[in-house]
């Protein structure tokens, strides 16, 4: 029986055991054995081992089999056979090759290349193994998100990308020209998350976020995506609930189905189940301050944010992320509500992932009174016009409520072991890189 597939196929190999097939594909790697040719054949579902036996093929179709170099794209037709051995289970004996487009000119090759190069070459470089498994598991995270605040009824509301307004701050914002007005690509859905969460209870957004900062660091990139759900009638301990529920869940997912990308990536696991346990550590500002101080001779200035090295020592107490809550008003934003206890302290907090991988979540819940809004606006300087909307929003039918952001490529860093955020995104953005 012939059974041209014309679409892929490999991860899903043993329904065709027996059976003559055609899988499309690009050559993965080539071994000559001179009566036997090996080609590993990758369709972006997974890699099989397709075996020409020179006794069994014309000279002809051998020689096409010899000559089809590294990233060849490729048709080959042959018949499923098990064979333990391999990493499926299966094999291809294959009778014909039909040769699309021969390379024998591949940059990236087997020896080792420095990441400077293999960045030049992302748009090849993301052909490797160890880019498929972080894709895959990236995918992976991203179908968990969405199945969970559906799971947890909320509607998706789409934030825009193109904004008028500064939401964390003017001075890292990407500017341009709307016909003749100044508008910005978007640092977070947040504040129209917060309408969306008067008209739905919960709702959330998810797509890209920009940030203009001049950073080299590793936990940066100038384009990444956030998933920021927002509640009404939630507090901030219920926040920080939803969030280590949300975080958990991931985890616990992602280690549950993309066990062979992990192993590619050779993350141990066992330190990263451990995240999947709740509830996380729970820290105030105050008693972070401490512990730098008693544990590590480090003199914290009170009311500014910590910075990466202080963020690492405060995470890695615990296998667990912990959370630090309660911030100085004065490094949070202007929308973050008073601690009602102390009018120094804001109601917020972020989540540290252990391993170094510093802050994943940073929510809070929000100031709900139209009159301390507005206040608060007026003492930084922020102009009420164009916020206007957003102060409607404590006008008709204000409730306590509160949200979170969770970004992508620094949670799927920690997740996957990486140390740097570049390789968690297909074509990343950084300072100086705009290309490919």
């Amino acid at each position: 029986m012939d059974l041209s597939i014309h679409q892929p196929v490999i991860a899903r190999i043993q329904q065709f055991e027996g059976k003559q097939i055609t899988l499309n594909g690009w050559v993965y790697h080539t071994r000559d054995l001179r009566k036997l040719v090996f080609i590993q054949l990758r369709d972006g579902t997974g890699t099989i081992q397709c075996i020409f036996n020179k006794e069994e093929v014309s000279e002809e179709i051998f020689a096409a089999a010899q000559s089809a170099g590294q990233e060849s794209s490729v048709s080959i037709t042959g018949k499923v056979v098990a064979d333990p051995r391999s990493p499926l289970g299966f094999e291809l004996q294959a009778s014909n090759i039909e040769v699309h487009q021969a390379v024998s000119d591949y940059p990236i090759g087997p020896k080792e290349h420095g990441t400077g190069f293999l960045m030049e070459h992302r748009h090849l470089w993301l052909r490797s193994k160890r880019q498929h498994a972080i894709a895959r598991i990236r995918n992976e995270l991203i179908k968990a998100i969405r199945d969970y605040f559906e799971w947890q009824a909320f509607t998706l509301v789409d934030a825009p990308i193109l904004t008028g307004v500064a939401c964390e701050g003017t001075t890292t914002l990407f500017e341009l020209d709307y016909h003749g007005e100044p508008a910005f690509l978007t640092q977070s859905g947040q504040l129209y998350m917060e309408a969306a969460a008067k008209a739905f209870g919960r709702a959330y957004c998810f797509g890209p976020t920009f940030r203009a900062e001049k950073s080299k660091t590793r936990r940066h990139l100038h384009e990444f995506w956030m998933v920021e759900p927002e509640v009404s009638y939630l507090d901030l301990a219920g926040d920080m609930e939803l969030t280590e529920d949300f975080v958990s869940y991931l985890i616990g997912r992602v280690c549950g189905e993309r066990t062979e990308e992990l192993a590619i990536l050779e993350r141990d696991v066992g330190r990263l189940k451990a995240a999947a346990r709740t509830p996380y550590p729970r820290l105030s500002y105050d008693e972070a301050v401490e512990i730098l101080k008693k544990e590590h001779n480090i003199d914290h200035e009170w009311g500014k944010d910590f910075g990466a090295e202080e963020e690492t020592l405060l995470a890695s107490r615990h296998d667990q992320p912990t959370f630090i809550h309660r911030f100085p008003a004065a490094c949070k934003a202007f929308y973050m509500k008073r601690d009602p206890d102390n009018d120094k302290l804001s109601l917020s907090m972020d989540l540290l992932a252990p391993e170094g991988y510093g802050e994943i979540v940073g929510g809070a819940q929000r100031e709900d009174d139209y009159e301390t809004l507005v206040g608060r606006m007026r003492e930084e300087g922020i102009p009420e016009q164009p916020l206007s909307w957003y102060l409607d929003l404590r006008k008709y039918g204000s409730v306590p409520h509160a949200g979170f952001g969770l970004g992508i490529e620094r949670t799927l860093a920690w997740i996957c072991g990486i140390k740097h955020v570049r390789e968690t995104i297909a074509f990343p953005r950084m300072l100086e890189k705009i290309w490919p």
